[in-house]
């Protein structure tokens, strides 16, 4: 199957087409390369794609609509995984223009590409900020969102929108999952794991927001990656018992299926920390903050539409994952604990 992953050199991007090309898919990876943390890093993860036959890399920015009609008219992709996008909360508040950009107008071109090109099925990523000021735990998909609390998290809900004017419009099939707090070897920089994981080492204090009041449904980047190509395999559909007097915002009478993709297993963020100081035998000096404009207190998802259609399960406790991430960067970075 030939599939086009944008967001390539990302993080979730990376690690997707990974397993896309390991069970023998041909992957075609779309990233712009942006300076938005250290390109170093980006251009690592592809060294590693690139010495798959079946990738090729395409730099190109998702906001540019003659170049990704181009792509999309030469390359006949049968399916599309949309991870490309300018993430960070914090930078969305200090560069809205950027972030609408990529999330918004760069959706569009792909949905816009998927529809003249006949694609199977596209899979774009959304986002746990959807749920903005929602405070009732778990989070699940049947819940309102209309409250975001910062613009990439509106420009997630608009992406979630516009998929499904497509699905009713073209009756393209799309899946949108909500991510929640993925972490793991090669993350992003931006991320507190790799914030904590980067200050320790040098001996820094980190930052601790709302004074570490803080709980967090981490979800290691395997568990999200095995969700992404189930969802992928799993063509949207639309849902014959859907009832427009009480309609169910997870499904609709058009192709299209909305799911959250998490741990299912909240985390207080100190024992996250804990976790990390135990993994690098170093103890962190503190710095406890208010929260930050835009971030959310606590998060938690209720991955039971995804467990029922896809069999979905993530199977990585932090303990697990905190020390696979901490053993990549040691080799990664050569450093000497």
């Amino acid at each position: 199957m030939k599939i086009l992953v944008t967001g390539a050199a990302g993080f979730i991007g990376f690690h997707t087409a990974q397993a896309l090309l390991a069970r023998g898919d041909e992957v075609v990876g779309l990233d712009n390369l942006n300076e938005y943390y250290d390109v170093s890093l980006k251009h690592a993860r592809l060294t590693l794609l690139r010495q798959q036959t079946r990738f090729k890399f395409v730099q190109l920015d998702l906001s540019d609509r003659h170049a990704m009609a181009d792509l999309f008219a030469t390359q006949n992709f049968q399916r599309v995984v949309h991870l490309g996008a300018q993430a960070g909360v914090r930078y969305s508040t200090e560069h809205p223009f950027s972030c609408l950009d990529s999330n918004v107008i760069g959706t569009m071109t792909v949905l816009e590409g998927c529809r003249h090109h006949h694609v199977e099925h596209l899979v774009y990523a959304s986002s746990s900020s959807v749920y903005g000021a929602n405070t009732t735990m778990p989070f699940v998909v049947g819940h309102n969102v209309d409250h975001p609390l910062s613009i990439y998290a509106a420009t997630k809900k608009s992406n979630e929108l516009m998929a499904h004017s497509y699905a009713n419009l073209y009756e393209l099939p799309v899946t949108g999952l909500r991510f929640f707090t993925v972490y793991g070897p090669f993350g992003r920089p931006d991320m507190a794991l790799f914030l904590f994981t980067k200050n320790i080492v040098e001996n820094k204090p980190i930052d601790v927001f709302n004074f570490g009041n803080h709980h967090r449904d981490f979800t290691y980047i395997d568990d999200i990656v095995s969700g992404i190509v189930s969802a992928l395999d799993y063509m949207a559909e639309p849902n014959p018992q859907w009832d427009s007097d009480k309609p169910d915002p997870a499904t609709s009478r058009s192709p299209y299926r909305l799911y959250n993709i998490g741990n299912q297993q909240p985390v207080d963020l100190m024992r996250y920390i804990e976790v990390l100081e135990e993994c690098l035998g170093r103890k962190a000096e503190k710095n406890l903050l208010p929260m930050q404009p835009g971030d959310a207190p606590d998060t938690w998802a209720d991955v039971g539409n995804l467990a029922t259609d896809v069999g979905y399960r993530s199977t990585t406790p932090v303990e697990e994952g905190v020390k696979l991430f901490v053993d990549w960067y040691v080799e990664y970075y050569k450093i000497v604990l």
